[in-house]
């Protein structure tokens, strides 16, 4: 990415983001915006962004750390288990507004794909979305991978490694684990903002998914009103992104490639 790290003052909390400059042909693009996982951050999406966004002739392009991951403001408190609507409704709103960005093309893993589709759902405007592993209901999946992941936190080197991307790991990683092992989560479902999504949307799973069935999928397919595409990647976990590079970013920049094609021939 050729950009600077700066930080967003949001009524007190921190952002850390990244935003880079369009290239002057991709001037009047949709504004790139990545939405991390649960446990994810700018550097964990890897070079990801930048492959999309230069196979797409580089429009701008944000990422950001969301509150209590990488340097932006800690979270030590107990996270609501309503934090991905927080996320979604009221502070990536803000973030777009205080950016001067409209319209983006939101492009989420995990948690973020879910934020996507909660912020489109709402009535924000987007252009379209790429949701990666998305979650749309807690699956007895869900929680067998998330139980197996604190196992791990207490057991290996993961907070260690986690100590690389983010500030405070320990505030990081509890913050996501005990809201989605919590009982009340039991009952997390968005499926009710997926009627009012008319965007074009494509939905990325990795056939071996720890976190999530088909079920996911098939609920987006089945819900949202704007055209959907599925792409699974087999042999891939829960970031098919990164175990399958090559192929999840040439099907994302195809997507939005043909999409933005579209509009703009719609708009004529």
């Amino acid at each position: 990415m050729v950009a600077e790290v700066d930080y967003l003052d949001l009524d007190g909390i921190e952002i850390e983001f990244l935003l880079t400059e369009a290239s002057e042909e991709a001037k009047d693009f949709p504004t790139l915006v990545f939405l991390h996982e649960g446990l994810g951050s700018i550097e964990l999406w890897r070079k990801v962004p930048n492959l999309i966004s230069q196979g797409l002739g580089n429009p701008q392009m944000l990422v950001y750390n969301r509150p209590g991951y990488g340097n932006s403001t800690p979270i030590r408190e107990d996270r609501p288990l309503t934090y991905m609507h927080l996320e979604a409704e009221e502070i990536l709103p803000k973030i777009l507004s205080s950016l001067g960005i409209s319209s983006p093309i939101l492009i989420g893993h995990s948690d973020g794909a879910s934020i996507a589709l909660i912020h489109a759902g709402a009535g924000f405007p987007v252009h379209s979305l790429v949701l990666i592993a998305p979650h749309v209901m807690v699956e007895a999946q869900s929680v067998a991978g998330i139980e197996a992941a604190r196992t791990a936190y207490l057991t290996t080197d993961l907070k260690k490694r986690l100590s690389r991307y983010h500030k405070d790991p320990d505030s990081t990683f509890w913050g996501w684990n005990r809201a989605w092992l919590s009982k009340g989560f039991l009952q997390w479902n968005i499926e009710e903002y997926l009627p009012h999504i008319e965007v074009p949307t494509l939905v990325i799973q990795g056939d071996l998914d720890e976190y999530g069935t088909g079920a996911q999928i098939a609920s987006i397919e089945s819900q949202v009103l704007g055209p959907v595409e599925s792409h699974i990647v087999v042999g891939a976990h829960h970031s098919p992104h990164l175990e399958a590079t090559d192929e999840v970013v040439g099907r994302i920049v195809d997507f939005i490639s043909q999409g933005v094609r579209v509009s703009r021939e719609g708009s004529k």
